[in-house]
């Protein structure tokens, strides 16, 4: 008796499913029914399915959250702020690297095409009448690069050594800034 129950409610979700198109396809014409301009809820989609579709299974909830789910993931639907909405058939065209270059004025219909200039400066226009130039060195008598540094003499080292000045008598007051070197 109990096999003979189970047989009756399979019969009953297998003619229920029979009779109701996939959840995808009622997904689907729900959106293009309802037709908002910023994508259709959860809850407005249910109530559309149910509206159309009388004999939808109990589970219809959560039948509805999980293609929904799956729709969204596989690219079917956007969701956008909560709304679940059919993609634009052509997708706006992706931007490179960098910033994007300035829009170019129209050229004036009379106007010829030339091809781009190449990269770098122009090269110098060469007379082909004119004597070569002879190759001066150009110098200014001092040799390249920096000066070496100069060696130490015996002055600096005296200078060094000797006592420093005796301090100024009582009374006398020292001038502005700092004293001169000896």
């Amino acid at each position: 008796m109990a096999t003979e129950e189970i047989n009756n409610t399979q019969g009953l979700h297998a003619s229920q499913q029979a009779s109701l198109p996939d959840y995808p396809q009622m997904i689907m014409e729900a959106i293009e029914a309802l037709n908002e301009k910023e994508g259709s809820s959860m809850t407005s989609i249910s109530k559309h399915m149910e509206s159309t579709h009388s004999d939808l299974p109990e589970n219809h909830s959560t039948l509805l959250s999980h293609h929904l789910n799956l729709m969204k993931q596989s690219g079917e639907l956007l969701m956008s702020k909560n709304n679940y909405m059919k993609p634009h058939p052509i997708p706006p065209p992706k931007r490179g690297r960098g910033r994007p270059p300035k829009p170019k004025a129209p050229l004036p219909p009379d106007a010829p095409v030339s091809s781009p200039r190449p990269r770098g400066r122009p090269p110098k226009p060469k007379d082909l009448l004119a004597p070569p130039k002879p190759k001066t060195p150009v110098s200014t008598g001092r040799p390249r690069g920096r000066p070496p540094k100069k060696a130490k003499t015996d002055a600096a080292t005296v200078t060094a050594s000797a006592p420093p000045p005796p301090p100024p008598p009582p009374g006398v007051k020292r001038g502005r800034g700092r004293p001169p070197k000896v």
